[in-house]
């Protein structure tokens, strides 16, 4: 029993008919369905070789967010307490009754912080600030090649296409790791410049409000780039372009599809959204665990199949049907007009 479940799983069910060019999708919502189920445990193991360039990224964050929570929690509430303050004074107030208390609160008793003025807590938050868009420069740098490995691997993948997971994705990281760091290293460059730049602005728009022009410019470079780079890893690995061609063209399609290109963004972002605001709103810090164990197992290398998936049907549109030759709807059944119809 268990040696035909095995061969059903490698070699499918004895019997079954093989597919024919009929059984293909028609349309790319049903593709992206049946790659996915077909390489979700693939995008699984990706995933897991992936995360490892994040992991410098993760860390900054989540010292950075436990930051905001300590700051958040010794603000003053207007009476003179904070957070940290109510519950320092509860553990007092069972240690003078006797109440027997644990360790933990005992070395929580024992650290007690300030209370911060509103002032106090703002200056801390934007140091805090500072100093993790900083850091997050070169751990987003070092994520660049090996993006456009897993671009290049999930890209096959979502056309239906075979890809080895260690050997492509090392020949794809190995070919285009220059190009790939270029953009990785200003994608970690610009929110340190866009933030310190609309400080910069903000503070001088006090007394002359023309400054306020040069600061919504600095936020829409910041927002273009953010949807460009949906584009910038496919164009890399799918084409031979120089850098400034690899800029140039993904301004061009997210401009072309702005929509699309938003969407795509905040669709990446919303597994973030969910877990931040459980975790500030409703207290409940699984959210984050939940988060992190999202990103850890799968988050990644899916985030990456879905931009594949999309930036896909974007290049048969605008750039295939330019380019002789170049195959279009890969993955897809395109029904074939009869040469009767056509002479007619």
């Amino acid at each position: 029993m268990f040696k035909n479940l095995m061969n059903n799983y490698y070699f499918g069910k004895a019997g079954k008919a093989d597919l024919t060019p009929d059984d293909l999708p028609t349309n790319r919502w049903q593709l992206f369905l049946d790659t996915l189920r077909t390489r979700f445990s693939a995008l699984i193991r990706l995933n897991l070789m992936y995360v490892v360039a994040w992991i410098p990224t993760i860390i900054v964050i989540a010292i950075c967010f436990t930051g905001f929570l300590n700051v958040s929690n010794q603000l003053d509430l207007g009476d003179g307490t904070s957070i940290q303050s109510q519950a320092y004074d509860q553990v007092a107030a069972d240690i003078a009754a006797g109440i027997e208390v644990s360790e933990t609160d005992k070395e929580l008793y024992s650290s007690r912080l300030p209370v911060l003025t509103s002032q106090e807590a703002s200056d801390q938050l934007l140091g805090l600030v500072n100093i993790t868009l900083l850091l997050l420069i070169p751990c987003i740098a070092i994520t660049g090649p090996v993006t456009s490995g897993v671009c290049y691997v999930t890209q096959h993948w979502s056309r239906d296409e075979h890809a080895f997971i260690w050997s492509d994705f090392k020949d794809a990281m190995k070919e285009n790791w220059k190009q790939s760091l270029v953009v990785s290293l200003i994608t970690g460059v610009l929110p340190l410049a866009v933030y310190t730049g609309y400080r910069f602005y903000g503070s001088m728009a006090l007394t002359q409000p023309l400054m306020i022009v040069p600061q919504v410019l600095l936020i829409m470079v910041g927002i273009v780039w953010a949807i460009s780079v949906t584009y910038m890893y496919p164009l890399i690995v799918s084409y031979r372009l120089r850098m400034r061609d690899v800029i140039r063209n993904a301004l061009m399609l997210a401009i072309a599809r702005l929509p699309m290109s938003v969407g795509i963004r905040v669709l990446h972002l919303l597994p973030c959204a969910i877990g931040v605001a459980g975790a500030l709103f409703l207290n409940a810090q699984w959210f984050m665990l939940g988060l992190l164990l999202y990103y850890v197992l799968f988050g990644y290398s899916f985030s990456r199949f879905i931009t594949s998936s999309y930036t896909n049907a974007v290049f048969d549109r605008f750039i295939n049907p330019r380019i002789e030759g170049a195959p279009v709807n890969r993955g897809l059944h395109i029904e074939e007009e009869d040469d009767g119809e056509d002479e007619e």
